[in-house]
C-alpha cells in the first residue's frame, strides 16, 4: 500500500513535465527513475542501511543507470556508459535546471536535459518509500505524502503554461490519493464513519475541483521558464559579415549619428572569430572569454585599457538588427528608455547587443577608452598573445599553401600579419560587384574564398579581403578575427571627409561600412590591419596601351656628291716587320669581357659546389619524400623532414626515440631559447607527431588530402623552427650536413 500510493503519486505529480520533453523522450527516465528509487528504499530497509548508505547507493544508481535513462546521447549503443557519461552525469546534475527553463520546449533527450526528471522521480520515490517503511511512528511514516507535493511543486515550476492535466485534476488527484493514505497510516482513517468519509471527500474534491480553479482563474500559471529571460545567442542570428553588400547598397542612407567621436576611430559593430567553412562568425558562450557570451552590465564595465578618453552620443536611424555599435573599450553604456534592459555586452570583443533589436529613434551613450594603434615598427618582436579561438574548419586549402610564401621572408609576428595584408592590398583589386563595376560575388564561405585567391586577377570588396587574411593569419599561427563596422567618410565616391547633420553630429552611412582583421599581440590586445585595396584601385577594362601615332613619312634629300679622289700612282706602303704590340688586337672587346667573366664564373662555381650540391640533395631528398607511390611513406617522410630541419638547427631529437618522444625534446630544445626567440612550435611539434602515429599505425591509408594537409603543416612548422632561430643559425642550417648525414646512418 506504502509503495503503490506514494510511487503512484510521484508519477502523478510529474506529468507537467511531459511536454516539456516530449512524452516519448521523457517516459523512460521518469519510469526508469520511481523504479529504481523504489527498489533501493525497499533493499535499504530490508538490510537497514544507514542514511549515509542509502545516499551513497543513489549516487551509485544515478552514475550506473543514468547514462541509459538520462543521458543517452553520451552511452555506447544507447545503454553501456561511455568514456565521457560520468563526467556529463555531474556536470547535468548542476546545470540541467537551468537548461530546462531557458531551452525552448520541446526539448528532446540531447545532451543532459532528462537529469532533471531522472532525479526528481528517482529521489523523490526513494526518499517517499523509506521514510514510510521506516518510520518508527504513524504519524511518521504519514509525512511521506508531502514529498510527492513537494516534486509535484517542482514539476510545476519546470513545466509549461499549459500542462497536459489540468492543475486542478492534478491537486485534486494528489489531496484525495495522499490525504486517504496519510489518514490511513497514521490511524486517523475510520471506514466505518460511511457519511463523515464521503463529506470529507465531496469537500476535497469541489475545494480543489471548483473552489481552487475560480480563485486562479484569472491568474496566469506561474512558471520559471516565463520569468527567466533566455541568455542572448547571436548564432540565433545570421552572421552580421554576410549582411556587407546589404550596407553596401543602402550606401547613401544614415545608419545612425554619432557625436564627440575621436578623430580616427573606428565603430565596431560586431566581432567574428569562428569560420565554419560558410561564413564567419561568433564562438558559443561557456566562458568569460567567448566571443559568443553576452552578459548584462551596470552603469560602469571595467576595464584595463588605457588610451583616450571620450563620451559618445549615438542615435540610431535606419539601423536594423540586434548589434549595437560601439568604440574603442566601453566603460559605461547608458541606453535610454525601456531598452536599457535588453543591453547585453561581451567583456571578451566590447561588442554589445539589445535583445529586443535597435530601432530608429534609438539613443544611448558611450563612455569610451579608445586604445592608441600600435605600428609593426613598435611592436618589434613582440610575441602573439595566446588566445583560445575556435578552430577554423572548411578552410580552401590554397589558403594553408600561399600563407607561407607569403610571410617567407617576415620574421617576428607583427611582421607576418603586416605581409599578408601588405600582399592583399598590392595583389588585389576593389570592386563591390554593383553596376558599373568589375563582377564581384559577394559572400565569403569557403567556394568563394578559393576561386578570390586562384582566379588570375583578385577582385573582392572588405568583406573578401577580411575573411581571406583573417585565415591566412591563423594558417600561420597567429590569433586573429574579423571586425564588422564602419570608418565615417571611408564611402565609395567620397573624399574621406565626414558628413555633420545640423546639429553636429557624424553621419554614418551604409557605404561607410567596412571590415578588418585584428591580430592579437602579448602586451598590447588586438591590433587592427587594413587587407582591402583602396577603393580607386579598380580593374582596369583596357589593360593594353593604344598603339603611338606613327610619324608621317617624310621624303629625304639626296646625299650631297663626294668629291673625286685619285688613287696614288705607286704602293708606298712597307711591311712591319716589328710583332704587333697589342695581343688582343683583332678581338672585339665584348669578346674579351665575355671569356674573363666566364672564367670567374667557373671558379666561383667551383668554390661554391659544395653548397649547391648541399642544397641539391636536401631538395632531391624532400621532393623523394614528398612524392613517395606509398601515403604511409609520405607522411612518415614528412615527420623525417621536420626531424632534419631541427638537426640542422643543431636541435636533434633523443636517439632511437618514438615521434612523440622526439616531439617533446625538439620542443623543449626550442623553449629553452631566449624570449626574444621563442618561437610557438611545441604544439604543432606534438599535434605533428600524433598525425604521423595515427596515419603510419591506424587500419588503411590516407587519403591524397590527409597527406597535403599533413606536409602543408610540415612546411608551416619547418618555417616556424626556421624563424625561431638567429640569421647566423638559418644560413647555417641551410647548408649543413648533419641530416644528410643523419639519413645516411
Amino acid at each position: 500500500m506504502d509503495a503503490s500510493c506514494l510511487v503512484g503519486a510521484t508519477a502523478w505529480a510529474l506529468t507537467p513535465l511531459l511536454p516539456v520533453f516530449g512524452a516519448r523522450a521523457v517516459l523512460p527516465a521518469i519510469v526508469g527513475g520511481l523504479l529504481l528509487g523504489l527498489a533501493l528504499a525497499v533493499v535499504g530497509a530490508w538490510r537497514r542501511w544507514s542514511a549515509l548508505g542509502v545516499l551513497a547507493a543513489v549516487l551509485v544508481v544515478y552514475l550506473v543507470a543514468g547514462g541509459a535513462l538520462a543521458a543517452p546521447t553520451t552511452t555506447l549503443r544507447g545503454v553501456l556508459p561511455g568514456a565521457g557519461t560520468a563526467a556529463a552525469l555531474a556536470r547535468g546534475i548542476v546545470t540541467a535546471w537551468s537548461q530546462v527553463v531557458t531551452l525552448q520546449p520541446p526539448l528532446g533527450s540531447g545532451g543532459t536535459l532528462l537529469v532533471a526528471p531522472f532525479v526528481l522521480a528517482l529521489v523523490g520515490a526513494t526518499v517517499a518509500v523509506t521514510l514510510a517503511l521506516r518510520a518508527a511512528r504513524p504519524g511518521t511514516a504519514a509525512l511521506a505524502a508531502l514529498v510527492p507535493v513537494g516534486v509535484a511543486v517542482a514539476a510545476a515550476l519546470l513545466g509549461t503554461r499549459t500542462p497536459p492535466v489540468p492543475p486542478a485534476v492534478t491537486g485534486t488527484v494528489l489531496l484525495v490519493v495522499l490525504g486517504g493514505w496519510a489518514s490511513w497510516r497514521a490511524g486517523l482513517l475510520r471506514p466505518r464513519r460511511v457519511l463523515a468519509l464521503a463529506l470529507v471527500l465531496a469537500v476535497a474534491v469541489g475545494a480543489g475541483a471548483v473552489g481552487g480553479a475560480r480563485l486562479v482563474d484569472e491568474r496566469p500559471r506561474f512558471v520559471l521558464r516565463d520569468e527567466i529571460v533566455p541568455p542572448f545567442d547571436p548564432n540565433d542570428y545570421p552572421s552580421p559579415l554576410a549582411a556587407f553588400r546589404a550596407f553596401v547598397k543602402d550606401e547613401d542612407t544614415v545608419m545612425f549619428t554619432v557625436s564627440g567621436l575621436p578623430e580616427g576611430a573606428r565603430i565596431r559593430l560586431a566581432t567574428l572569430d569562428r569560420y565554419d567553412g560558410v561564413v564567419w562568425n561568433v564562438a558559443g558562450g561557456g566562458t568569460a572569454q567567448a566571443s559568443g557570451e553576452f552578459r548584462r552590465v551596470g552603469e560602469l564595465i571595467p576595464t584595463s585599457a588605457a588610451g583616450q578618453r571620450a563620451t559618445i552620443q549615438v542615435q540610431v536611424r535606419a539601423l536594423s538588427g540586434v548589434w549595437l555599435p560601439t568604440v574603442g573599450r566601453a566603460t559605461g553604456i547608458d541606453v535610454a528608455g525601456a531598452d536599457a534592459s535588453g543591453l547585453r555586452f561581451n567583456d571578451a570583443t566590447g561588442a554589445a547587443v539589445l535583445t529586443g533589436g535597435v530601432h530608429d529613434g534609438l539613443r544611448y551613450t558611450l563612455d569610451v577608452v579608445v586604445p592608441a594603434t600600435p605600428t609593426v615598427v613598435a611592436l618589434g618582436a613582440t610575441p602573439a598573445a595566446s588566445v583560445a579561438l575556435p578552430q577554423a574548419v572548411g578552410v580552401p586549402s590554397r589558403i594553408d599553401s600561399l600563407a607561407p610564401q607569403i610571410a617567407r621572408d617576415a620574421g617576428n609576428p607583427a611582421e607576418v600579419a603586416q605581409a599578408l595584408s601588405q600582399w592583399l592590398v598590392e595583389n588585389g583589386y576593389f570592386s563591390h560587384g554593383l553596376s558599373g563595376e568589375e563582377s564581384s560575388l559577394s559572400g565569403h564561405g569557403a567556394a568563394r574564398l578559393a576561386g578570390f585567391l586562384e582566379s588570375d586577377v583578385i577582385v573582392g570588396d572588405g568583406e573578401q579581403y577580411a575573411a581571406t587574411m583573417a585565415l591566412l593569419a591563423r594558417s600561420m599561427g597567429l590569433p586573429a578575427r574579423v571586425v564588422l563596422g564602419f570608418v565615417p567618410g571611408s564611402a565609395v565616391g567620397g573624399d574621406g571627409t565626414p558628413t555633420v547633420d545640423a546639429d553636429g553630429a557624424v553621419e554614418v552611412t551604409g557605404g561607410d561600412v567596412q571590415a578588418w582583421v585584428e591580430v592579437a599581440f602579448a602586451g598590447y590586445g588586438w591590433v587592427p590591419f587594413d587587407a582591402t585595396p583602396p577603393a580607386a584601385k579598380t580593374v582596369d577594362p583596357n589593360p593594353d596601351p593604344k598603339p603611338a601615332d606613327p610619324l608621317p613619312q617624310v621624303v629625304q634629300p639626296p646625299p650631297p656628291a663626294q668629291p673625286d679622289v685619285a688613287p696614288p700612282d705607286d704602293d708606298t706602303a712597307q711591311p712591319d716587320s716589328m710583332p704587333d704590340p697589342d695581343p688582343d688586337r683583332g678581338h672585339p672587346t665584348w669578346l674579351v669581357v665575355l671569356g674573363w667573366t666566364g672564367v670567374g664564373a667557373a671558379g666561383l662555381l667551383v668554390l661554391l659546389s659544395p653548397v649547391l650540391v648541399i642544397g641539391a640533395l636536401k631538395v632531391r631528398r624532400r621532393r623523394r619524400r614528398r612524392r613517395a607511390p606509398d601515403p604511409v611513406t609520405t607522411v612518415a617522410g614528412g615527420w623525417d623532414e621536420v626531424m632534419d630541419a631541427a638537426v640542422d638547427l643543431r636541435r636533434p631529437p633523443a636517439p632511437r626515440a618514438t615521434r612523440r618522444e622526439a616531439a617533446r625534446a625538439v620542443a623543449a630544445s626550442f623553449l629553452a631559447a631566449p624570449s626574444e626567440r621563442r618561437a610557438p612550435v611545441a604544439t604543432a611539434l606534438v599535434g605533428l607527431a600524433d598525425r604521423a602515429d595515427r596515419a603510419v599505425f591506424r587500419a588503411g591509408v590516407p587519403t591524397p588530402d590527409e597527406v597535403g594537409a599533413f606536409w602543408a603543416e610540415v612546411q608551416r612548422t619547418a618555417t616556424a623552427m626556421r624563424a625561431s632561430a638567429t640569421r647566423r643559425e638559418r644560413l647555417r642550417a641551410r647548408y649543413s650536413t648533419a641530416s644528410l648525414r643523419r639519413g645516411g646512418r
